[in-house]
């Protein structure tokens, strides 16, 4: 069996961040130019077959996270982009970045977004060195081992993950490929799935540690709530070598007012009327209990919904039919009881 070539989205790689394939087509999604929508004359005069397809790009346009600039987002790029300036001529103790905070609150977001600014800083710095691979993204399994995070990098390289190789044999062949592409930015998401209180979570510690001292590149990590991973000795060699971005709920405050405003300027709906939303701004933050991923898939979900039916426009009965992830119902410590369907 061929293994797929770096950079070519071969079946289903191009949709996966956790392979090199799809990283690369992330990035290029995240640089085209955004659909343009018809005007209401020009929809009408669709015929039959077009008026289906360009329906199906605007619901693939909607389907796709809509990345918003937060002040998080860019606390963290900023971060980020300052520790792998300095780190350039560190030849050990590099310093990394933990974003860390509770569910749904925009940490994978946030990272990627850190891994795109990376990514494109590069190619402005080396244009047309197509073999450069300066941003990795993985994952951390349930229950993994060393091995398993061997194999994680080596998966998003497509190298080959035979059962007759060892831990050193894939760190070898997974260093090797990074020092060659030039890798600078290691970005490793679900870090929670690491417990330094079992012997085996302890040693995925270490394997993690290994690489980053062996790959000249800034780690950069993701997880909830991680207090657990700086505690004990290893979590103390991690706290005196990383900078943490914490994330959270939004308060309803300018901010949030200006995240609905920006996702409803992205919607692609002919009969949507723009400051409806931003009028609703206040119902939206209760139902979702200010949290970005969910404010997100509310959206998102509302317009998909409003093409479906062809209303073509969000309204506050639209929202509600839309069902929302478990947490966001429940109520926050301290938030008034109010409720979201109100």
């Amino acid at each position: 069996m061929s293994m797929p070539l770096p950079g070519r989205p071969d079946g289903d790689l191009g949709r996966y961040l956790t392979a090199l394939p799809g990283w690369r087509e992330f990035v290029a999604a995240a640089t085209r130019e955004a659909m343009a929508m018809l005007t209401q004359t020009q929809y009408d005069a669709l015929g039959k077959e077009e008026k289906y397809a360009y329906d199906e790009d605007r619901l693939d346009h909607h389907a796709r996270l809509q990345v918003v600039a937060t002040s998080t987002v860019r606390h963290t790029v900023t971060c980020g982009r300052r520790l792998i300036i300095l780190n350039r001529g560190a030849v050990s103790a590099r310093r990394g970045l933990i974003v860390t905070g509770p569910a749904n609150t925009g940490k994978t977001i946030s990272l990627t977004q850190l891994g795109l600014a990376h990514e494109l800083q590069d190619r402005r710095r080396h244009p047309g060195q197509e073999e450069r691979i300066p941003v990795i993204y993985i994952t951390v399994p349930p229950a993994a081992t060393p091995r398993m995070i061997a194999a994680e990098f080596a998966r998003f390289l497509g190298l080959p993950v035979l059962r007759r190789m060892n831990i050193t044999d894939l760190t070898e062949a997974v260093v090797g490929v990074c020092t060659r592409a030039r890798t600078g930015l290691v970005l490793v998401d679900e870090i929670h799935n690491i417990s330094l209180q079992t012997r085996t979570g302890a040693e995925v510690s270490d394997t993690l540690k290994y690489f980053s001292e062996r790959i000249p590149a800034t780690f950069a990590y993701a997880g909830i709530d991680v207090e657990d991973l700086l505690s004990g000795t290893r979590g103390d060699q991690m706290a005196g070598r990383f900078t943490s971005v914490a994330t959270h709920p939004f308060p309803y405050n300018t901010e949030w007012k200006a995240l609905v405003a920006q996702m409803e300027a992205t919607l692609l709906l002919h009969q949507h009327k723009r400051g409806t939303l931003t009028r609703l701004d206040r119902f939206l933050h209760t139902r979702t209990n200010g949290m970005i991923g969910t404010l997100s898939h509310q959206l998102r979900g509302a317009a998909i919904d409003a093409i479906l039916t062809g209303a073509e426009k969000i309204t506050k009965a639209g929202l509600l039919a839309v069902d929302l992830d478990i947490s966001s119902r429940r109520k926050r410590p301290g938030s008034p009881d109010t409720d979201p369907s109100a």
